[in-house]
């Protein structure tokens, strides 16, 4: 087959997945017009129009969706064929992407990758850090990495992490002006510094715990980001009371840039997860870095 035509059809292939040139064009690497371009040659060689294309939305043509139907089995069979090459490798090799929140990928995924890349030097990571929600089939990753609760049914996962415990914090220039809170009912008399959700949106709830017992009090959210480096500094800067992992506030209350306040009543977040779709053919290099991330 034509080269130009076979690599054409591929990248047809990944536009109508992704649903946009400009997702298609970060899955590949490529730029939005290079597609384009190539989806002008590919329709043009083959003498039919096969995208619906506005400024908004794109969509098969009839004769695009019955060329999917043909071409997908093929695409699939060619990956399983690679795959198959690809383990048996003397020496596992290739790319690997990640997603993952922050605090995941500093404190879970990074101390690992040092090793693995001793272990594994022809094996590639990627690592993409978002802390909102993403669909990890749809964007092209080989897995993700979330709090346990959050993932779907139908996704392998495995645990990479100890559960993580939370801890209120603030400065010692906020607290010089502010007695601390000594219990969730002093809370509403603090400023205090939130997190909002990237994908849904959402403010984080504040919830204490103590004694097997869950209390979740409103805040009045004097500052809201949806970074939680930024969330952080704030806090250091004297903004506020806040809510952080613990790792990712470990240094600054070691150095006492942060104090802890209401000590026995932060609650603790779910291990981390690295997960991955159940109907997934791993390669040898993804089978690896499992194994390098697994506790």
């Amino acid at each position: 087959m034509d080269r130009d035509l076979w690599s054409g059809l591929a990248v047809f292939e990944t536009i109508v997945e992704a649903g946009s040139f400009a997702r298609a064009a970060t899955r590949l690497g490529l730029s939005a017009s290079a597609l384009s371009h190539k989806m002008r040659s590919l329709e043009t060689k083959l003498g039919v129009r096969l995208l619906d294309r506005t400024t908004r939305s794109l969509a098969p043509t009839p004769a695009g969706e019955e060329l999917l139907a043909r071409l997908r089995p093929a695409i699939a069979s060619v990956a399983s064929a690679l795959t198959d090459l690809d383990n048996a490798r003397e020496r596992p090799a290739g790319r690997i992407r990640v997603s993952a929140h922050r605090v995941a990928a500093i404190y879970a995924i990074l101390p690992r990758l040092a090793e693995f890349a001793r272990a594994y030097p022809d094996i590639a990571v990627e690592l993409v850090v978002d802390d909102g929600f993403v669909d990890i089939v749809a964007d092209r990753f080989d897995c993700g990495v979330r709090h346990a609760q959050t993932l779907q049914a139908d996704m392998i996962s495995v645990r990479i992490s100890a559960p993580v415990p939370l801890v209120f914090v603030a400065a010692p220039t906020y607290l010089a002006d502010h007695p601390a809170p000594a219990d969730p009912d002093d809370i509403v008399a603090h400023r205090c510094l939130c997190y909002r959700y990237t994908s849904s949106g959402v403010v984080h709830r504040w919830e204490f715990e103590r004694d097997g017992r869950t209390v979740e009090r409103s805040v009045r959210g004097d500052f809201i980001t949806n970074d939680i480096d930024v969330m952080r500094d704030a806090a250091v800067a004297g903004l506020g009371v806040t809510c952080l992992p613990l790792p990712h506030a470990e240094l600054q209350l070691a150095d006492g840039a942060l104090v802890e306040v209401l000590a026995g009543w932060a609650p603790t977040l779910p291990p981390n997860h690295l997960y991955y779709p159940s109907r997934r053919q791993p390669t040898a290099a993804f089978q690896a870095f499992v194994r390098a991330m697994r506790v």
